[in-house]
């Protein structure tokens, strides 16, 4: 059974360490040094700003879901866990919850298909992602 429940932050370091698995795994058009940026900023600034819910198969950590307002601002599985169901338990908490939106980097095609699966249509799109970098980022809503 893959239960849910609320970040801890003595958790926090195996989130850093997921969210880098996945990254690699999944977001081919970043750069070493735009993953070794974002990394530093996970704890103080993304992890902050975020509810954070982790999930769990048996008693491992195997992905984490950030949840500010009605928005998904950050879904991750550890790799060895993809393809599991994991990643949609976790859309579904985030609906049950409220959770309406999501963004999606334009560069990674397959996280665009994962979100559309799970009922989530493209309403626009911008140049730049929320720090400037020129990732284009598309907004999607249910």
């Amino acid at each position: 059974m893959n239960r849910i429940e609320p970040c801890n932050q003595k958790d926090y370091q195996k989130l850093v360490e997921i969210w880098e698995r996945s990254v690699r795994a999944s977001h081919e058009f970043l750069s070493e040094k735009d993953i070794m940026e974002m990394r530093e900023s996970l704890i103080p600034k993304y992890f902050k700003a975020v509810s954070l819910y982790v999930i769990y198969d048996e008693d491992t950590i195997a992905g984490f879901i950030g949840l500010y307002d009605h928005n998904i601002e950050m879904l991750f599985i550890d790799p060895m866990y993809m393809r599991k169901g994991l990643g949609t338990r976790l859309i579904e908490f985030a609906k049950s919850l409220g959770a309406e939106s999501v963004d999606v980097n334009e560069q990674n095609p397959k996280a665009l298909a994962f979100y559309q699966a799970n009922g989530f249509h493209v309403v626009s799109r911008d140049q730049f992602d929320s720090d400037g970098r020129h990732f284009p980022i598309l907004h999607l809503s249910l």
